[in-house]
């Protein structure tokens, strides 16, 4: 068979390929790696963890890029467009380097099945190995064990945090999924954790290996006043007067921490100054992330999906002041804890705007409004067929001192993203 022409078609065909979309497992992987025989001299750090793995990427991204480094950066899902996962300097991989990344996986797999993200995930290994990169940066799609970037080779692995999520894939517990994200760390190399409470599962498994362990509160940390923070460490160097990263949210300050601890555990290969520490922290941007979009009505994105990020988002909620009506543009895949998002979150919002979501995994707005009826939530709630159309209904009746939050799912955001973007041109 002909192989596609354009990124699009690629990208359709590798949704209607069977046994999508998840199969973990590292064997059928490994084997189109070697493959492809593509290899790299760059630095890798990979990262995993149920929330702030984008975050954290994109600050060591953002650094290294400040430091002169030239740097690869694979994170998934997208937002708008597939280019995003695959990023060289900062900017996204174009589409004809992507066709030729995809063709040469294709090639070298033969008849080994892949699925979309792993064989997206090795045609962005392809892609950054045709470059003279320093450094780069990988980021989980789902657990980290069984996960195709695990096939790579890290010198540093960071687990930001360890929450329930992708329970049918990772187990029931904490501890069984800390496990899961503990198969990242590597013997004798940096461990990096920001987890306040990391389950025992990915302490005990990291002194089972030899990995070089270092966790936040014990070996590493920060403290802060509201116009700069300090990081340190233990039996090492102390970096005082930081501006807060530009990213929102009093959570990026553990996942800072983390950039620091894993670059100082490298600064004999890849020395990075404070000047560029400072630099890349204060220019670092991510999407949906706690964003909050310039303009009245206050408009608020991110992508917070499971109850750990929905506890950070109200939090974040309650520190930005106070707004007389707060508007929920609301949407959520089905196999995710919508009751456990919604009671950490409920008592912030007034009106819900509820949104049906694409693809096989998407929760209907009238099933979604059935799940918060059995949360006990009342009052002004409201069903749409997609999210951008509970967005426009939210900018014609919030008035200018309200707040409008569209959060559940990447697909929530990206819809509203491209809804703002539209209206903007």
């Amino acid at each position: 068979m002909r192989s596609p022409e354009t990124l699009k078609d690629w990208l359709e065909l590798l949704e209607r390929r069977p046994g999508q979309p998840i199969r973990l497992g590292l064997e059928r992987v490994a084997q189109v790696r070697d493959a492809l025989d593509s290899q790299s001299r760059a630095v890798v750090i990979t990262v995993g963890g149920t929330n702030g793995k984008g975050s954290t990427c994109a600050m060591l991204e953002a650094i290294l890029i400040a430091a002169g480094y030239r740097v690869g950066c694979y994170t998934s899902p997208h937002l708008l467009g597939y280019n995003e996962r695959v990023r060289i300097d900062g900017r996204a991989v174009g589409d004809e380097a992507l066709v030729a990344a995809f063709n040469h996986v294709e090639r070298a797999r033969g008849d080994v099945p892949l699925t979309y993200f792993e064989q997206g995930t090795l045609a962005a290994w392809h892609a950054f190995c045709r470059e003279p990169l320093d450094v780069i940066i990988l980021e989980v799609g789902l657990g980290g064990r069984l996960d195709a970037v695990n096939v790579f080779e890290p010198d540093c692995a960071i687990v930001t945090s360890v929450a329930m999520d992708h329970m049918d894939y990772l187990g029931d517990s904490r501890e069984k999924i800390g496990f899961e994200k503990a198969g990242i760390f590597r013997s004798a190399r940096p461990a990096i954790c920001s987890d306040p409470l990391p389950p025992e599962s990915l302490i005990a498994h990291a002194r089972q290996i030899g990995a070089d362990l270092r966790l936040v509160g014990q070996d590493f940390g920060f403290s802060g006043d509201r116009t700069q923070w300090t990081w340190w460490s233990r039996g090492g160097p102390r970096r005082g007067g930081l501006a807060y990263p530009s990213l929102r949210g009093a959570n990026q300050l553990l996942n800072a921490a983390a950039v620091l601890m894993a670059l100082e555990t490298l600064r004999e290969r890849i020395p990075v100054s404070m000047q560029a520490v400072r630099e890349g922290l204060m220019l670092v941007e991510l999407p949906g992330r706690f964003q909050v979009l310039a303009g009245k009505p206050s408009v608020v994105l991110d992508v917070a999906h499971n109850p750990q990020a929905a506890g950070v988002l109200a939090e974040n909620l309650s520190n930005m002041g106070y707004f007389p009506e707060t508007w929920a543009v609301f949407g959520m895949l089905a196999d995710k804890d919508v009751e456990g998002v919604v009671s950490l979150i409920r008592d912030k919002i007034d009106h819900w705007l509820l949104a049906s979501l694409p693809g096989a995994r998407g929760l209907s707005a009238p099933a979604l409004a059935g799940r918060l009826a059995a949360s006990g939530v009342s009052g002004d709630v409201r069903c749409f067929d997609r999210p951008s159309d509970a967005f426009d209904v939210a900018r014609a009746s919030a008035e200018e001192g309200d707040r409008i939050v569209a959060f559940g799912s990447f697909l929530t955001v990206a819809d509203v993203l491209e809804a703002v973007h539209a209206a903007r041109h």
